[in-house]
């Protein structure tokens, strides 16, 4: 059982970096996208419309995929100030309670996305003109990557005798 243990946090750590470079690279494209549509708009004599919408969903996609990020870390948002008061045993028991919620959640999320992106095909995009599916691709793969997050998480706070905060983490 350990050596399960020890290769799903392993395995969410390797995943958490992998989202974490790919965050990192659309936050660099969404900062240069930005800034660019803002010289076009009062510096330069430039008629740059594409950047609003790519910023639009630069953003979307950054913020769907930090969200596995803080599941990975613990660092979601939660008031601690009663679950710290109970004992060990039932703050286990409500933390996982609380992770399969969370991963139930994220299941519903990852089905019902998949019509939404499949019937974005059927649309363009204003700017681009390219269909919204593949924006919309975000919604499952975020999804699904946070479900595997909460899982794996799961899985790592059953090595520990209580469930750590993100603050006490090392």
């Amino acid at each position: 059982m350990s050596r399960t243990l020890d290769l799903a946090a392993r395995l969410s750590h390797t995943l958490d970096q992998w989202v974490e470079r790919c965050c990192v690279i659309l936050l660099a494209v969404l900062v240069v996208t930005v800034w660019t549509g803002i010289l076009a708009r009062y510096v330069l004599p430039w008629n740059l419309t594409f950047t609003e919408e790519m910023a639009r969903y630069l953003m979307i996609w950054v913020a769907l995929l930090a969200i596995s990020m803080g599941i990975c870390r613990r660092q979601h948002v939660g008031m601690l100030v009663l679950f710290d008061r109970l004992p060990a045993l039932l703050q286990r028991v409500l933390a996982l309670s609380f992770d399969l919620i969370g991963i139930a959640f994220f299941a519903v999320m990852f089905f019902y996305s998949l019509t939404y992106v499949e019937r974005g095909f059927s649309q363009s995009t204003m700017i681009f003109g390219v269909p919204k599916g593949y924006p919309y691709l975000i919604l499952p793969l975020a999804s699904g990557v946070a479900c595997l997050q909460l899982a794996l998480s799961a899985l790592k706070d059953m090595k520990r005798t209580s469930p750590q905060p993100a603050l006490e983490r090392t």
